[in-house]
């Protein structure tokens, strides 16, 4: 552009001809004459290359694509898949990988196949719509890194959103984490839009239709909301939550989190929620945490009670002392054939016994697993004592921490004592102190105990239970003004004396 103005203003102001402008800047005539015609160069033809390498492969190439018309979407190739059929069906073939990149997104997007579509601007009333998704990410709890999966909530006019991990996305942690999430926004939305997820859909019927599960009926008839559904694999339909997703991921997992339990990791995400309220979406006139506020008197009222979360079953102990939940074998204190009532909730599982809580266990995601309690056993054993030792329950305890060194320091003088079964029957009797005083405390009391030298089941019993035998010493009460009422005068002993002196006694 540059050259082309030098070489006008020269043959234009500086009397120049054409063969003196060529000789002076280097250049062909022909170019002179293009600047005196035009002031803008024209463009350059780009040469056309051979490519001899990718030439030998565009018909296995063209193929492939074409045929991918026909499959499913998912299980279509991509350009790295091509390129490694490449290479093992045409050894001879030295083509890279960037070259198959570049070929097969000019011939995609010759053919009409780039992926990318035209979306239409929405616009969405205070309290009317809130969009739902799970994702999965990774986080650290107490030193182990394990993938959880995140409930989220977002609301499409204010912007706000809830974030919230579990171990598995099971119904019942879809729908507390509904209830804590209206809990958040103060209110339930009109609308919650949602993809094709097992907890709410049982079968995909033609168009927007769906058939859902009872319970979800149920719950969403609780809080009185109206729910959509998404095509399948058509996640734009709610792009609201999927931008949130990527937006919060990484902004707050990122690096990977850090917490003790998951119940702190929950607490982590809760304050990054709180953090993001401070932010301005692009074309938003207020913060989000304004418009949520804002948003809260179109939301609709919350239920007066809570859903219930809990999935109902009734199991038979069995002749372990356990029940079946799922694949898992949870211990009861309950005898062999006993048919009890398990509530299973998203963190717990709670047995209980003629409407009466019997044993709580959290909840195991595991398969084929056991989850052992020893208290739960201390009856058996009182008749079984022998069977403590090599107990598996007794294994759990050790690994938790629940069976110090000093509980085998006192079984075996207990044993030394008074004989292995009757010793063992009481160390099992000071173990079923812990249920009602706690671990802690019958564990200092054991230390305390045997740092006097004393193993006696009764002395530990008694230092368990000190606290309770301490009686309070009783306020006094001021009874001198009230008493002040009874008082007489001493009686006068001056003519007894006289008498008595007088001789008269006699």
């Amino acid at each position: 552009m540059e050259l082309f103005e030098q070489i006008r203003r020269d043959y234009e102001f500086g009397g120049a001809t054409i063969s003196g402008v060529a000789k002076k800047y280097g250049v062909h005539r022909r170019m002179v004459r293009q600047a005196l015609n035009d002031a803008s160069p024209p463009e350059r033809k780009q040469p056309e290359r051979q490519r001899p390498v990718l030439s030998a492969v565009v018909p296995f190439i063209d193929g492939i694509l074409a045929t991918d018309q026909r499959m499913p979407r998912k299980q279509r190739h991509t350009a790295r898949r091509i390129w490694k059929r490449i290479r093992a069906e045409m050894p001879a073939s030295t083509i890279s990988e960037s070259t198959i990149r570049q070929y097969v997104r000019s011939k995609k997007k010759q053919m009409g196949i780039t992926g990318l579509t035209t979306c239409v601007p929405q616009c969405y009333s205070p309290g009317r719509e809130a969009q739902v998704d799970w994702y999965e990410s990774w986080a650290e709890l107490g030193g182990v890194v394990v993938k959880l999966q995140a409930f989220t909530m977002r609301s499409m006019h204010s912007g706000s959103a809830f974030h919230r991990a579990y171990f598995r996305p099971t119904q019942q942690a879809f729908f507390e984490a509904h209830e804590l999430a209206f809990a958040y926004f103060g209110g339930v939305f009109q609308t919650l839009r949602y993809d094709n997820l097992k907890a709410a859909v049982k079968k995909i019927l033609r168009g927007y239709r769906r058939e859902e599960t009872e319970r979800f009926i149920a719950f969403r008839s609780h809080w009185r909301f109206a729910s959509e559904f998404c095509n399948p694999g058509e996640g734009h339909e709610k792009g609201g939550v999927e931008g949130e997703v990527c937006y919060f991921r990484r902004n707050h997992w990122v690096p990977l989190p850090k917490a003790v339990d998951l119940e702190d990791l929950n607490q982590q995400l809760m304050k990054g929620c709180r953090e993001d309220e401070h932010r301005q979406i692009a074309g938003h006139p207020e913060p989000v945490g304004i418009a949520m506020i804002q948003e809260r008197d179109w939301l609709l009222a919350s239920a007066e009670r809570g859903f219930d979360l809990s999935e109902v079953c009734f199991p038979q102990v069995d002749g372990m002392g356990c029940v079946r939940v799922r694949t898992n074998l949870y211990s009861v204190p309950a005898k062999p054939g006993t048919t009890v009532e398990v509530r299973i909730r998203p963190s717990h599982i709670e047995v209980r016994e003629e409407g009466r809580v019997i044993a709580r266990h959290e909840r195991c995601y595991e398969h084929q697993q056991q989850i052992l309690e020893l208290e739960h056993y201390l009856d058996v054993l009182e008749r079984k004592p022998g069977a403590l030792v090599g107990s598996k329950p007794l294994a759990v305890w050790r690994e938790k921490g629940l069976w110090p060194e000093s509980y085998d320091y006192l079984l075996a003088e207990m044993i030394s004592r008074h004989g292995k079964s009757s010793g063992t029957r009481q160390m099992i009797q000071v173990v079923g102190l812990a249920k009602k005083y706690g671990h802690t405390r019958l564990q200092e009391s054991v230390a305390c105990a045997l740092s006097t030298g004393c193993s006696d089941a009764a002395a530990i019993r008694h230092l368990v239970c000190a606290n309770e035998l301490a009686r309070q010493q009783p306020e006094g009460i001021a009874l001198k003004a009230e008493l002040a009422r009874f008082e007489r005068p001493f009686p006068l002993m001056s003519e007894y004396d006289q008498l008595l002196n007088s001789g008269g006694a006699q």
